[in-house]
Protein backbone atom coordinates (compact mmCIF):
# COMPACT_ATOMS: atom_id res chain seq x y z
CA UNK A 1 0.00 0.00 0.00
CA UNK A 2 1.11 3.55 -0.70
CA UNK A 3 -1.52 5.23 1.47
CA UNK A 4 -3.87 4.26 4.28
CA UNK A 5 -6.99 6.35 4.92
CA UNK A 6 -8.31 5.69 8.42
CA UNK A 7 -12.11 5.85 8.42
CA UNK A 8 -13.55 5.29 11.92
CA UNK A 9 -12.71 7.44 14.93
CA UNK A 10 -11.84 4.59 17.33
CA UNK A 11 -8.56 3.52 15.64
CA UNK A 12 -7.55 7.17 15.25
CA UNK A 13 -8.11 7.83 18.93
CA UNK A 14 -6.25 4.60 19.74
CA UNK A 15 -3.18 5.87 17.87
CA UNK A 16 -3.21 3.86 14.63
CA UNK A 17 -1.58 6.72 12.68
CA UNK A 18 1.26 6.93 15.21
CA UNK A 19 1.77 3.17 15.00
CA UNK A 20 1.73 3.28 11.19
CA UNK A 21 4.52 5.86 11.12
CA UNK A 22 6.70 3.56 13.24
CA UNK A 23 5.93 0.23 11.59
CA UNK A 24 5.26 1.39 8.00
CA UNK A 25 7.26 4.62 7.57
CA UNK A 26 7.04 4.47 3.77
CA UNK A 27 3.25 4.37 3.74
CA UNK A 28 1.35 7.66 3.85
CA UNK A 29 -1.43 7.77 6.44
CA UNK A 30 -4.35 10.17 6.04
CA UNK A 31 -5.66 10.93 9.51
CA UNK A 32 -4.69 12.70 12.72
CA UNK A 33 -2.34 11.36 15.38
CA UNK A 34 -3.68 10.15 18.71
CA UNK A 35 -2.88 13.51 20.28
CA UNK A 36 -4.60 15.46 17.49
CA UNK A 37 -7.63 13.14 17.50
CA UNK A 38 -8.28 14.33 21.05
CA UNK A 39 -10.44 16.98 19.36
CA UNK A 40 -13.05 14.24 18.91
CA UNK A 41 -12.02 11.86 21.70
CA UNK A 42 -12.77 14.42 24.41
CA UNK A 43 -15.52 17.02 24.12
CA UNK A 44 -14.10 18.61 27.28
CA UNK A 45 -10.72 19.01 25.57
CA UNK A 46 -12.23 20.43 22.38
CA UNK A 47 -14.40 22.92 24.30
CA UNK A 48 -11.39 24.11 26.31
CA UNK A 49 -9.35 24.34 23.10
CA UNK A 50 -12.03 26.41 21.33
CA UNK A 51 -12.35 28.73 24.33
CA UNK A 52 -8.59 29.24 24.62
CA UNK A 53 -8.28 29.97 20.88
CA UNK A 54 -11.19 32.42 20.81
CA UNK A 55 -13.16 30.32 18.34
CA UNK A 56 -16.93 30.82 18.89
CA UNK A 57 -18.62 27.96 20.74
CA UNK A 58 -21.48 27.68 23.22
CA UNK A 59 -20.95 28.70 26.85
CA UNK A 60 -20.13 25.55 28.83
CA UNK A 61 -19.02 23.89 32.04
CA UNK A 62 -17.22 20.54 32.47
CA UNK A 63 -17.86 18.16 35.39
CA UNK A 64 -16.39 14.95 36.79
CA UNK A 65 -18.83 14.77 39.71
CA UNK A 66 -22.54 14.23 39.16
CA UNK A 67 -23.57 16.09 42.31
CA UNK A 68 -21.63 19.18 41.25
CA UNK A 69 -23.15 19.01 37.78
CA UNK A 70 -26.67 18.79 39.19
CA UNK A 71 -25.98 21.68 41.57
CA UNK A 72 -24.88 23.77 38.59
CA UNK A 73 -28.06 22.92 36.64
CA UNK A 74 -30.21 23.81 39.65
CA UNK A 75 -28.56 27.25 39.76
CA UNK A 76 -29.63 28.06 36.21
CA UNK A 77 -32.71 29.98 35.17
CA UNK A 78 -35.64 27.72 34.24
CA UNK A 79 -35.60 29.06 30.67
CA UNK A 80 -31.82 28.67 30.24
CA UNK A 81 -31.93 25.54 28.10
CA UNK A 82 -28.84 23.30 28.12
CA UNK A 83 -27.31 20.45 26.13
CA UNK A 84 -25.74 17.58 28.09
CA UNK A 85 -22.88 15.63 26.52
CA UNK A 86 -20.77 12.63 27.45
CA UNK A 87 -17.23 13.88 26.87
CA UNK A 88 -15.81 10.62 25.48
CA UNK A 89 -16.58 8.58 22.39
CA UNK A 90 -20.14 7.27 22.45
CA UNK A 91 -20.68 6.14 18.86
CA UNK A 92 -22.42 9.44 18.07
CA UNK A 93 -25.08 8.89 20.75
CA UNK A 94 -23.70 10.77 23.75
CA UNK A 95 -25.54 14.07 23.25
CA UNK A 96 -28.83 14.64 25.08
CA UNK A 97 -31.22 17.53 24.37
CA UNK A 98 -33.42 18.10 27.45
CA UNK A 99 -36.12 20.77 27.26
CA UNK A 100 -36.53 21.62 30.96
CA UNK A 101 -34.41 21.94 34.09
CA UNK A 102 -35.71 18.63 35.47
CA UNK A 103 -34.97 16.85 32.19
CA UNK A 104 -31.46 18.33 32.27
CA UNK A 105 -30.89 16.89 35.74
CA UNK A 106 -32.15 13.51 34.52
CA UNK A 107 -29.78 13.74 31.55
CA UNK A 108 -26.84 14.34 33.86
CA UNK A 109 -27.83 11.29 35.92
CA UNK A 110 -28.24 9.18 32.78
CA UNK A 111 -24.73 10.04 31.60
CA UNK A 112 -22.79 10.25 34.86
CA UNK A 113 -24.62 8.04 37.36
CA UNK A 114 -26.38 5.44 35.22
CA UNK A 115 -23.40 5.20 32.82
CA UNK A 116 -25.68 5.03 29.77
CA UNK A 117 -22.62 5.60 27.59
CA UNK A 118 -20.10 3.77 29.75
CA UNK A 119 -16.76 5.41 30.46
CA UNK A 120 -17.54 8.09 27.89
CA UNK A 121 -19.67 9.70 30.59
CA UNK A 122 -16.98 9.91 33.26
CA UNK A 123 -16.63 13.54 32.21
CA UNK A 124 -19.75 15.50 31.34
CA UNK A 125 -20.05 18.74 29.39
CA UNK A 126 -23.08 20.97 29.96
CA UNK A 127 -23.43 23.78 27.44
CA UNK A 128 -25.94 26.41 26.41
CA UNK A 129 -28.48 25.41 23.78
CA UNK A 130 -27.86 27.23 20.50
CA UNK A 131 -30.44 27.97 17.81
CA UNK A 132 -30.11 28.18 14.05
CA UNK A 133 -29.49 25.90 11.06
CA UNK A 134 -26.80 23.24 11.47
CA UNK A 135 -24.17 22.56 8.83
CA UNK A 136 -21.52 19.88 8.40
CA UNK A 137 -18.22 21.38 7.27
CA UNK A 138 -15.27 19.24 6.14
CA UNK A 139 -11.78 20.73 6.07
CA UNK A 140 -8.78 19.06 4.45
CA UNK A 141 -5.74 19.61 6.70
CA UNK A 142 -1.99 19.13 6.30
CA UNK A 143 -0.82 20.11 9.80
CA UNK A 144 -0.25 23.72 8.80
CA UNK A 145 -3.33 24.95 6.97
CA UNK A 146 -6.81 23.87 5.91
CA UNK A 147 -9.06 23.98 2.84
CA UNK A 148 -12.80 23.94 3.47
CA UNK A 149 -14.98 21.77 1.24
CA UNK A 150 -18.57 22.75 0.29
CA UNK A 151 -20.81 22.64 3.35
CA UNK A 152 -23.46 19.95 3.69
CA UNK A 153 -26.62 19.45 5.71
CA UNK A 154 -27.92 16.07 6.82
CA UNK A 155 -31.19 14.67 8.17
CA UNK A 156 -30.91 12.72 11.42
CA UNK A 157 -34.51 11.76 12.17
CA UNK A 158 -35.84 8.50 10.82
CA UNK A 159 -39.16 9.81 9.48
CA UNK A 160 -40.42 12.63 7.26
CA UNK A 161 -40.83 16.12 8.73
CA UNK A 162 -37.98 15.38 11.14
CA UNK A 163 -40.11 12.96 13.14
CA UNK A 164 -39.11 9.66 14.72
CA UNK A 165 -35.90 8.56 16.41
CA UNK A 166 -32.42 9.87 15.77
CA UNK A 167 -30.34 7.85 13.31
CA UNK A 168 -26.86 7.89 11.83
CA UNK A 169 -28.32 9.98 9.01
CA UNK A 170 -31.11 9.44 6.48
CA UNK A 171 -29.89 11.79 3.76
CA UNK A 172 -27.84 14.87 2.96
CA UNK A 173 -27.18 17.51 0.34
CA UNK A 174 -24.41 19.90 -0.69
CA UNK A 175 -23.62 22.70 -1.14
CA UNK A 176 -25.88 23.79 1.73
CA UNK A 177 -27.69 26.99 0.64
CA UNK A 178 -27.67 28.33 4.21
CA UNK A 179 -23.86 28.57 4.16
CA UNK A 180 -23.33 31.70 2.11
CA UNK A 181 -19.94 32.53 0.56
CA UNK A 182 -19.26 34.91 3.46
CA UNK A 183 -20.10 32.22 6.02
CA UNK A 184 -17.94 29.75 4.08
CA UNK A 185 -14.98 32.13 4.46
CA UNK A 186 -15.65 32.59 8.19
CA UNK A 187 -15.88 28.86 8.82
CA UNK A 188 -12.75 28.17 6.77
CA UNK A 189 -10.89 30.79 8.84
CA UNK A 190 -12.03 28.99 12.03
CA UNK A 191 -10.75 25.66 10.67
CA UNK A 192 -7.43 27.20 9.66
CA UNK A 193 -7.05 28.71 13.11
CA UNK A 194 -7.77 25.31 14.64
CA UNK A 195 -5.00 23.70 12.58
CA UNK A 196 -2.55 26.52 13.33
CA UNK A 197 -3.22 26.37 17.08
CA UNK A 198 -2.94 22.57 17.12
CA UNK A 199 0.46 22.92 15.45
CA UNK A 200 1.52 25.45 18.08
CA UNK A 201 0.64 22.88 20.76
CA UNK A 202 2.99 20.39 19.13
CA UNK A 203 0.08 18.21 17.95
CA UNK A 204 -0.24 19.03 14.23
CA UNK A 205 -3.57 18.03 12.73
CA UNK A 206 -3.39 16.05 9.48
CA UNK A 207 -6.39 14.53 7.71
CA UNK A 208 -10.04 15.50 7.65
CA UNK A 209 -11.43 17.90 10.26
CA UNK A 210 -15.21 17.70 10.49
CA UNK A 211 -16.65 20.81 12.13
CA UNK A 212 -20.27 20.58 13.17
CA UNK A 213 -21.47 24.19 12.92
CA UNK A 214 -24.49 26.04 14.23
CA UNK A 215 -25.37 29.15 12.21
CA UNK A 216 -26.66 31.28 15.08
CA UNK A 217 -28.11 34.81 14.80
CA UNK A 218 -24.70 35.98 16.11
CA UNK A 219 -22.70 34.09 13.48
CA UNK A 220 -21.28 30.56 13.11
CA UNK A 221 -20.44 28.59 16.27
CA UNK A 222 -18.61 25.28 16.53
CA UNK A 223 -20.82 22.59 18.06
CA UNK A 224 -18.20 19.84 17.97
CA UNK A 225 -15.30 18.39 16.03
CA UNK A 226 -14.98 14.96 14.47
CA UNK A 227 -11.64 13.73 13.18
CA UNK A 228 -12.80 11.85 10.07
CA UNK A 229 -15.28 11.93 7.19
CA UNK A 230 -18.92 11.83 8.26
CA UNK A 231 -21.73 9.71 6.84
CA UNK A 232 -23.92 10.47 4.85
CA UNK A 233 -22.38 13.90 4.16
CA UNK A 234 -19.29 12.39 2.54
CA UNK A 235 -21.49 10.89 -0.18
CA UNK A 236 -22.49 14.41 -1.31
CA UNK A 237 -19.29 16.36 -0.64
CA UNK A 238 -16.71 14.13 -2.36
CA UNK A 239 -18.63 13.97 -5.69
CA UNK A 240 -18.23 17.78 -5.84
CA UNK A 241 -14.42 17.57 -5.67
CA UNK A 242 -12.87 18.25 -9.07
CA UNK A 243 -9.21 17.86 -8.09
CA UNK A 244 -8.00 14.26 -7.81
CA UNK A 245 -8.69 13.01 -4.27
CA UNK A 246 -5.48 11.00 -4.04
CA UNK A 247 -3.47 14.07 -5.04
CA UNK A 248 -5.17 16.13 -2.33
CA UNK A 249 -4.71 13.46 0.36
CA UNK A 250 -1.05 13.04 -0.58
CA UNK A 251 -0.55 16.79 -0.18
CA UNK A 252 -2.20 16.63 3.25
CA UNK A 253 0.05 13.77 4.36
CA UNK A 254 3.21 15.52 3.17
CA UNK A 255 2.42 19.03 4.43
CA UNK A 256 2.08 20.48 0.94
CA UNK A 257 -1.61 21.32 0.73
CA UNK A 258 -0.85 24.92 -0.25
CA UNK A 259 0.87 23.65 -3.41
CA UNK A 260 -2.29 21.97 -4.73
CA UNK A 261 -5.12 23.83 -6.44
CA UNK A 262 -8.05 22.22 -4.64
CA UNK A 263 -11.04 22.83 -6.91
CA UNK A 264 -14.71 21.99 -6.62
CA UNK A 265 -17.25 21.63 -9.42
CA UNK A 266 -19.14 24.82 -10.18
CA UNK A 267 -22.85 24.77 -10.86
CA UNK A 268 -23.25 21.25 -9.49
CA UNK A 269 -25.22 20.02 -6.47
CA UNK A 270 -25.38 16.59 -4.88
CA UNK A 271 -28.07 14.90 -2.80
CA UNK A 272 -28.09 11.49 -1.16
CA UNK A 273 -31.00 9.45 0.19
CA UNK A 274 -30.38 6.58 2.59
CA UNK A 275 -32.31 3.35 1.98
CA UNK A 276 -32.77 1.56 5.30
CA UNK A 277 -34.36 -1.65 6.45
CA UNK A 278 -37.93 -1.13 7.64
CA UNK A 279 -37.94 -0.64 11.40
CA UNK A 280 -34.51 1.02 11.61
CA UNK A 281 -33.18 2.40 13.99
CA UNK A 282 -35.07 -0.03 16.22
CA UNK A 283 -35.42 -3.74 15.48
CA UNK A 284 -35.19 -4.45 11.76
CA UNK A 285 -35.04 -7.52 9.48
CA UNK A 286 -31.97 -8.70 7.58
CA UNK A 287 -31.30 -10.94 4.61
CA UNK A 288 -33.68 -9.29 2.12
CA UNK A 289 -32.67 -9.41 -1.54
CA UNK A 290 -31.79 -5.98 -2.94
CA UNK A 291 -33.43 -5.55 -6.33
CA UNK A 292 -32.86 -2.78 -8.86
CA UNK A 293 -29.12 -2.23 -8.51
CA UNK A 294 -28.52 -2.84 -12.20
CA UNK A 295 -31.28 -0.38 -13.07
CA UNK A 296 -29.62 2.38 -11.04
CA UNK A 297 -26.41 1.97 -13.04
CA UNK A 298 -28.32 3.07 -16.13
CA UNK A 299 -29.55 6.32 -14.54
CA UNK A 300 -27.27 9.22 -15.42
CA UNK A 301 -25.89 11.06 -12.40
CA UNK A 302 -26.69 8.28 -9.88
CA UNK A 303 -24.17 6.46 -7.70
CA UNK A 304 -25.18 3.88 -5.09
CA UNK A 305 -22.96 3.52 -2.03
CA UNK A 306 -23.16 0.24 -0.10
CA UNK A 307 -23.13 0.11 3.71
CA UNK A 308 -25.06 -2.86 5.12
CA UNK A 309 -24.86 -5.33 2.24
CA UNK A 310 -23.27 -8.67 1.35
CA UNK A 311 -23.15 -11.12 -1.56
CA UNK A 312 -24.55 -14.56 -0.74
CA UNK A 313 -23.25 -17.82 -2.19
CA UNK A 314 -25.36 -17.26 -5.31
CA UNK A 315 -23.95 -13.73 -5.77
CA UNK A 316 -27.24 -12.16 -4.76
CA UNK A 317 -26.84 -8.83 -2.92
CA UNK A 318 -28.62 -8.93 0.43
CA UNK A 319 -29.23 -6.59 3.39
CA UNK A 320 -27.08 -7.04 6.49
CA UNK A 321 -27.64 -3.80 8.38
CA UNK A 322 -30.00 -1.00 9.27
CA UNK A 323 -28.79 1.68 6.89
CA UNK A 324 -28.19 -0.38 3.77
CA UNK A 325 -27.56 1.92 0.81
CA UNK A 326 -27.02 5.62 0.12
CA UNK A 327 -28.22 6.77 -3.30
CA UNK A 328 -26.50 9.93 -4.50
CA UNK A 329 -27.71 12.05 -7.38
CA UNK A 330 -25.95 14.94 -9.11
CA UNK A 331 -27.62 17.88 -10.82
CA UNK A 332 -27.15 21.47 -11.92
CA UNK A 333 -28.92 22.60 -8.74
CA UNK A 334 -30.35 21.05 -5.59
CA UNK A 335 -33.78 20.46 -7.10
CA UNK A 336 -32.39 18.46 -10.02
CA UNK A 337 -29.92 16.58 -7.78
CA UNK A 338 -32.77 15.49 -5.52
CA UNK A 339 -34.87 14.44 -8.50
CA UNK A 340 -32.00 12.28 -9.76
CA UNK A 341 -31.35 10.73 -6.34
CA UNK A 342 -35.02 9.80 -5.86
CA UNK A 343 -35.12 8.34 -9.36
CA UNK A 344 -32.42 5.96 -8.16
CA UNK A 345 -34.26 5.22 -4.90
CA UNK A 346 -37.48 4.44 -6.75
CA UNK A 347 -35.66 1.80 -8.79
CA UNK A 348 -34.68 -0.13 -5.64
CA UNK A 349 -36.48 -2.51 -3.31
CA UNK A 350 -35.59 -4.85 -0.42
CA UNK A 351 -37.65 -8.04 -0.83
CA UNK A 352 -37.92 -10.84 1.72
CA UNK A 353 -38.62 -14.52 1.04
CA UNK A 354 -42.37 -13.88 1.08
CA UNK A 355 -42.17 -11.11 -1.48
CA UNK A 356 -42.71 -8.31 1.02
CA UNK A 357 -40.99 -4.98 0.38
CA UNK A 358 -39.05 -3.99 3.51
CA UNK A 359 -37.21 -0.84 2.43
CA UNK A 360 -37.65 2.53 4.14
CA UNK A 361 -36.43 5.96 3.06
CA UNK A 362 -37.44 9.53 3.78
CA UNK A 363 -39.31 11.32 1.02
CA UNK A 364 -38.44 14.87 2.10
CA UNK A 365 -34.66 15.12 1.94
CA UNK A 366 -33.71 18.71 1.05
CA UNK A 367 -37.33 19.92 1.21
CA UNK A 368 -36.62 22.77 3.64
CA UNK A 369 -33.66 23.95 1.57
CA UNK A 370 -35.87 24.10 -1.52
CA UNK A 371 -38.45 26.11 0.43
CA UNK A 372 -35.96 28.63 1.81
CA UNK A 373 -36.96 32.27 1.98
CA UNK A 374 -36.02 34.70 -0.76
CA UNK A 375 -32.78 36.44 0.29
CA UNK A 376 -32.99 40.17 -0.43
CA UNK A 377 -30.03 42.50 -0.87
CA UNK A 378 -30.66 46.25 -0.70
CA UNK A 379 -28.86 49.09 -2.47
CA UNK A 380 -29.58 52.49 -0.92
CA UNK A 381 -28.13 56.00 -0.64
CA UNK A 382 -30.58 57.78 1.70
CA UNK A 383 -32.63 57.23 4.86
CA UNK A 384 -34.28 54.10 3.51
CA UNK A 385 -37.73 54.97 4.82
CA UNK A 386 -39.32 52.96 2.01
CA UNK A 387 -37.48 49.88 3.30
CA UNK A 388 -39.47 49.86 6.56
CA UNK A 389 -42.62 48.22 5.11
CA UNK A 390 -40.44 45.51 3.57
CA UNK A 391 -38.71 44.92 6.91
CA UNK A 392 -42.09 44.71 8.66
CA UNK A 393 -43.49 42.34 6.04
CA UNK A 394 -40.46 40.06 6.38
CA UNK A 395 -40.71 40.09 10.18
CA UNK A 396 -44.45 39.30 10.19
CA UNK A 397 -44.21 36.57 7.57
CA UNK A 398 -46.42 38.45 5.14
CA UNK A 399 -43.46 38.39 2.76
CA UNK A 400 -41.68 35.04 2.48
CA UNK A 401 -38.29 36.70 2.38
CA UNK A 402 -35.45 38.02 4.54
CA UNK A 403 -33.13 40.98 4.13
CA UNK A 404 -29.56 39.71 4.32
CA UNK A 405 -27.51 42.67 3.05
CA UNK A 406 -27.69 46.47 2.84
CA UNK A 407 -25.06 48.17 0.66
CA UNK A 408 -24.64 51.92 0.17
CA UNK A 409 -22.43 54.28 -1.80
CA UNK A 410 -22.70 56.78 1.09
CA UNK A 411 -20.74 56.09 4.28
CA UNK A 412 -23.22 58.04 6.44
CA UNK A 413 -26.43 56.85 4.78
CA UNK A 414 -29.02 56.12 7.51
CA UNK A 415 -30.18 53.07 5.55
CA UNK A 416 -26.99 51.31 6.74
CA UNK A 417 -28.21 51.68 10.33
CA UNK A 418 -31.47 50.06 9.36
CA UNK A 419 -29.47 47.12 8.05
CA UNK A 420 -27.48 46.87 11.28
CA UNK A 421 -30.73 46.90 13.28
CA UNK A 422 -31.68 43.59 11.67
CA UNK A 423 -28.91 41.74 13.51
CA UNK A 424 -25.15 41.15 13.62
CA UNK A 425 -25.14 38.63 10.78
CA UNK A 426 -26.67 41.08 8.27
CA UNK A 427 -24.12 42.54 5.86
CA UNK A 428 -24.29 46.34 6.20
CA UNK A 429 -21.56 47.80 4.02
CA UNK A 430 -20.37 51.08 2.53
CA UNK A 431 -18.76 50.67 -0.90
CA UNK A 432 -16.90 53.78 -2.01
CA UNK A 433 -17.13 54.81 -5.65
CA UNK A 434 -14.06 57.04 -5.44
CA UNK A 435 -11.58 56.33 -8.22
CA UNK A 436 -13.73 53.57 -9.70
CA UNK A 437 -15.61 53.37 -12.96
CA UNK A 438 -19.33 52.65 -12.81
CA UNK A 439 -18.83 48.98 -13.68
CA UNK A 440 -15.93 48.60 -11.20
CA UNK A 441 -18.01 50.05 -8.36
CA UNK A 442 -20.95 47.85 -9.27
CA UNK A 443 -18.63 44.83 -9.29
CA UNK A 444 -17.64 45.67 -5.70
CA UNK A 445 -21.32 45.89 -4.75
CA UNK A 446 -22.03 42.58 -6.47
CA UNK A 447 -19.20 40.91 -4.54
CA UNK A 448 -20.74 42.06 -1.24
CA UNK A 449 -24.21 40.90 -2.28
CA UNK A 450 -23.03 37.51 -3.56
CA UNK A 451 -21.04 36.98 -0.37
CA UNK A 452 -24.23 37.40 1.63
CA UNK A 453 -26.05 34.86 -0.53
CA UNK A 454 -28.44 37.39 -2.08
CA UNK A 455 -31.09 36.12 -4.53
CA UNK A 456 -32.81 39.39 -5.39
CA UNK A 457 -31.68 43.03 -5.34
CA UNK A 458 -33.97 45.81 -4.16
CA UNK A 459 -33.03 49.44 -4.87
CA UNK A 460 -34.32 51.83 -2.21
CA UNK A 461 -33.46 55.48 -2.86
CA UNK A 462 -30.29 54.46 -4.66
CA UNK A 463 -28.81 57.59 -6.24
CA UNK A 464 -26.64 55.95 -8.88
CA UNK A 465 -27.21 54.72 -12.41
CA UNK A 466 -26.53 50.98 -12.56
CA UNK A 467 -24.11 49.58 -15.12
CA UNK A 468 -25.27 47.19 -17.84
CA UNK A 469 -23.01 44.47 -16.38
CA UNK A 470 -24.70 44.76 -12.96
CA UNK A 471 -28.19 44.59 -14.47
CA UNK A 472 -27.24 41.60 -16.61
CA UNK A 473 -25.75 39.74 -13.64
CA UNK A 474 -28.78 40.23 -11.42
Amino acid sequence: ARMVVVGPEAPLVAGLVDQMKVECPDVLCFGPSKAAAELEASKAFSKDFLHECGIPTAKYRTFTDAAEAIKYVESLDENDRQVVKASGLAAGKGVLLPTSKQETIEAVKEIMSDKAFGDAGDVCVIESFLTGPEASCFALCDGKTAVLMPAAQDHKRALDNDQGLNTGGMGAYAPAPCVTPDLQKQIEAMCKKTVEKMAERGTPYVGLLYAGMMLTPDGPYVLEFNCRFGDPETQVVLPLLETDLYEVMTACCTGKLDSVDVRFKEGVSAATVVCAAKGYPEKYPKGMEIKGLDETKAIEGVKVYHAGTKLDDNLVTRCTGGRVLAVTGLGSDLKSALKTAYKGVNALSFVDADGNSLMHSRTDIGKKALEKKLRIGVLGSTRGTALLPVMEACASGALDAEIVAVVSNKADAPILEKGKSLGPTIVSKFVSAKGLSRSEHDAECTAALVGAGVDYVLCVGYMRILSPSFCKFW
